[in-house]
């Protein structure tokens, strides 16, 4: 992942070392303004990532789909999802390996992750630096013995009370280690 830039190309001169920034979105549901909105505020991101959830069986699939394209965004599938996305994607993001999933990534991989939760007590046995997730609508960061748990919320439906229910997306540094 790092070493793209929205447009594809090399983001990095050969031997130099810098910061990467990894764009987060999830749980969209066709909401095209509120992906839109996202992607501005989050500013320029070496790379975008979705945890599922683009599109709605109505309102705005395709501009959404559209946008994601665009930014050459890696998505997964979730539960609203139609088609060929993987389930989960396991890769090695700036020296970390991250594991993408939409629900739980762990087995049967369709849990919501809470705050507290007994699921998310199952999350520290991945093996993995960093775990990105949705499927809640609600942002939460949290550390779980080796991995940093990250869930931006929603861009498509706020849902979330402790942001007064506006939608949300997450920006992750990855420092050069």
């Amino acid at each position: 992942l790092a070493g793209r830039s929205q447009s594809g190309g090399s983001t990095q001169s050969e031997g130099a070392v810098r910061d990467v920034r990894i764009g987060i979105v999830s749980d969209i549901h066709g909401n095209a303004a509120g992906l839109a909105t996202a992607l501005a505020l989050m500013g320029d991101v070496d790379e975008l990532l979705c945890a599922g959830d683009m599109v709605e069986e109505y309102r705005f699939s395709n501009d959404t789909v559209a946008m994601l394209r665009e930014r050459e965004a890696r998505c997964v599938l979730g539960n609203h999802d139609l088609g060929s996305q993987p389930l989960a994607i396991d890769t090695v993001v700036h020296g970390h390996r991250l594991v993408l999933t939409h629900a739980s990534p762990c087995a049967p991989h369709t849990q919501y992750v809470m705050p507290h939760s007994p699921e998310l007590k199952r999350i520290a046995g991945v093996d993995a630096d960093l775990v990105v997730i949705g499927h809640t609508h609600k942002q939460m960061v949290t550390r779980v013995g080796r991995p940093l748990v990250v869930n931006p919320g929603s861009a498509g439906q706020a849902r979330d009370h402790s942001n007064a229910k506006r939608l949300s997306f997450a920006v992750l540094d990855l420092s050069a280690e």
